[in-house]
């Protein structure tokens, strides 16, 4: 059999494959890995943000967990603190805030197949803010600055728990802000995540004020029809 002959066969099958249905092949599997926290390697991937940039006093760590017998994950901790610097050259009345963010990937990632981010994670009874930083095109196009998408995290105290969060969830937000216009994420067009907490603000019940935090972590996945 001819080369050209071995080619034309083949495409003739490949069509009647998916004319039949049978488009397994062709879909991405229904969850994707984004982040694993199970060595030093991973957590090299983010970085530690916090008020104390600005004169705040907060501060913040993020460590892997020293274990012989089971996985390790990753330790967001530290403690929050409303005061400031006195010698601050930035004009802020409060701190309070601290963060860990994803150093951005290579290149985009597509999650325009899937439809929720979900992270397991074991924490101390505060609100968390998930933020998904995408291809800047809505608040500042001449600015050098990605768009941010954030959605509150309500983490349970000392139970690992699956937090699920559809994209539809993420609202478009300005430094904080949300933005006041329907506006929708390109979950094609995706440079990165970050998750943080604040002394103030979240959800009915959650732990709020200053003080410690602290927040463990094994993975975050993106997921199709909440598929875990």
């Amino acid at each position: 059999m001819s080369r050209f002959r071995r080619l034309f066969d083949a495409s003739v099958n490949a069509t009647k494959r998916a004319l039949s249905g049978n488009f397994d092949d062709l879909m991405p599997p229904p969850e994707r890995f984004i982040y694993n926290f199970n060595s030093k390697k991973e957590l090299n991937k983010w970085h530690l943000y916090s008020d104390s940039e600005l004169g705040g006093l907060s501060t913040a760590s993020l460590e892997i967990t020293e274990s012989e017998n089971g996985p390790t994950t990753g330790i967001f901790s530290g403690n929050l603190s409303l005061d400031v610097d006195e010698g601050s050259k930035w004009n802020i009345s409060r701190g309070g805030f601290c963060g860990m963010r994803s150093k951005k990937f290579n290149a985009f990632i597509d999650l325009d197949s899937y439809d929720t981010i979900a992270m397991k994670i074991k924490g101390d009874g505060r609100c968390y803010i998930s933020t998904i930083y995408t291809e800047n095109w809505v608040n500042s196009p001449a600015q050098m600055e990605d768009n941010s998408w954030q959605a509150f995290v309500y983490v349970p105290k000392d139970n690992w728990y699956i937090a699920k969060i559809p994209l539809s969830r993420y609202l478009p937000t300005w430094r904080g802000n949300v933005i006041d216009a329907e506006i929708e994420m390109n979950p094609s067009r995706i440079l990165g995540m970050s998750l943080s907490v604040n002394a103030e603000g979240g959800v009915p019940g959650a732990i709020t004020g200053p003080g410690d935090f602290r927040v463990e972590l094994d993975w975050i996945k993106a997921l199709r029809h909440n598929e875990l």
